[in-house]
């Protein structure tokens, strides 16, 4: 199977995200009524209520908006990072169940793409023998249980997959702020850029000052700073 590009799809979120943030805020500071609050809130635009709590740091009233997306042409590797975000949840697919013995899809990193036609061939031979060393050990091992679990050890980190993962909110805007860094690994970037742009069509005032650190602030990386803040400041902003 050829390379596979990535592909970021939103494919659920909470009904009216904002305007659910915005009732849980107010429940923490209002003695009305649920039915009452929440027609308040139906009438009334929440935006500058809601830019004035994610300012004050209140953020627990996030986590009551969760999205899932779904994420296809990323690799294995990918999946060792994202997965390192605990409150996410993470359905991938299986190389236990999934037989590969018609090709898997992989992905090639742009370093090795920008060397050229004979390195991108190079990589592609070396994805084939893999496939065959997978095919060998399923022959070796039989078609019974475990077949499949047990020659996938021979497999590499470029191998494609697909996920479906659901954050919260807050937990969002906390995964934005470290993967849509310039410094963070280009695949998961890309992956993370992409779920912002679909976030911000969602529900575009709690994720408007989303993005890596710098958009809010100094960069945190110090020293090892990419220097490209305002850059990175106005990208962001204008997506």
């Amino acid at each position: 199977m050829p390379s596979v590009p990535l592909k970021v799809s939103l494919i659920a979120h909470t009904p009216d995200p904002e305007k659910t943030c915005a009732l849980a805020a107010r429940t923490c500071y209002s003695g009305l009524d649920m039915e009452t609050l929440k027609s308040r809130v139906d009438e009334k635009d929440q935006a500058d209520f809601l830019r004035r709590v994610v300012a004050s740091g209140h953020l627990s009233v996030l986590e009551h908006a969760s999205f899932t997306f779904s994420v296809e042409g990323v690799s294995r590797a990918l999946l060792a990072q994202v997965t390192r975000h605990r409150i996410a949840s993470f359905s991938v697919q299986s190389q236990r169940y999934v037989s590969l013995e018609k090709g898997f899809g992989y992905i090639i990193p742009p370093r090795i793409r920008d060397l050229g036609d004979e390195a991108v061939a190079q990589f592609e031979s070396q994805m084939q023998k893999m496939h065959q060393w997978y095919i060998d050990w399923q022959e070796k091992l039989g078609s019974g249980e475990g077949s499949n679990e047990d020659a996938r050890f021979v497999l590499p980190n470029a191998c494609e997959t697909h996920i479906t993962m659901t954050m919260n909110a807050r937990e969002l805007l906390h995964f934005f702020s470290l993967r849509c860094c310039d410094r963070a690994q280009w695949e998961i970037r890309a992956m993370a850029v992409e779920m912002l742009r679909l976030c911000k069509q969602a529900a575009p005032v709690l994720f408007e000052n989303a993005g890596p650190s710098c958009v809010k602030g100094p960069c945190p990386e110090g020293v090892k700073s990419c220097g490209k803040s305002l850059i990175n400041r106005d990208l962001f902003k204008k997506m």
